[in-house]
C-alpha cells in the first residue's frame, strides 16, 4: 500500500508528530512505502533547524530526517506556513535576500499543489494533528 502523510500539529505540542513518526516508521517496517510527509499550519515547525529538545527527550525533527535519509522519503513543508514561521530552505533564503536558512536540510519547502500531488498518488491520506 502506498500512503502520504498530513502532519498538522507542532512538535512542541501534543503528539501528533510523534504519532505520524511512528507510523510512519511501522508502514515501512511492514513493506508499504510513503509517497510524501507533507507538514502543514503547525506541523511546519516540524523542520525547523534550530529547534533544541532537552537532552532527555528524542528530537521529531531528527526522527523525521533520519525516517528520510534511511527511506528517501520526500519531507514537505508548505510555503506558506513555513514562511508565517520565519523558516526558510536555502531557495528561499537566498530569494528573500536572508543570510541563513532555517529549515533542516532533510526538508523541502514547497505549495500545496505537493499536497494535492501526495493524494493523488497514494492508496490512503493519513491526517495526524489538527
Amino acid at each position: 500500500m502506498i500512503y502520504s502523510l498530513l502532519v498538522l500539529s507542532s512538535p512542541f505540542s501534543g503528539r501528533g508528530a510523534w504519532r505520524a513518526a511512528e507510523f510512519a516508521r511501522s508502514a515501512l517496517a511492514r513493506g508499504h512505502s510513503i509517497k510524501r510527509v507533507f507538514f502543514l499550519d503547525d506541523g511546519a515547525s516540524g523542520g525547523a533547524v534550530s529547534a533544541v529538545f532537552p537532552q532527555d527527550e528524542l528530537s521529531p525533527i531528527e526522527t523525521w530526517a533520519e525516517l528520510g535519509q534511511a527511506h528517501s522519503l520526500d519531507l514537505v513543508l508548505c510555503v506558506s506556513s513555513a514562511l508565517r514561521r520565519g523558516m526558510l530552505d536555502e531557495d528561499e533564503a537566498r530569494r528573500r535576500g536572508k543570510p541563513v536558512a532555517t529549515v533542516h536540510p532533510a526538508f523541502t519547502i514547497s505549495g500545496l499543489g505537493q499536497l494535492v500531488d501526495a493524494a493523488d498518488g497514494c492508496d490512503r491520506l493519513v491526517t495526524f494533528g489538527g
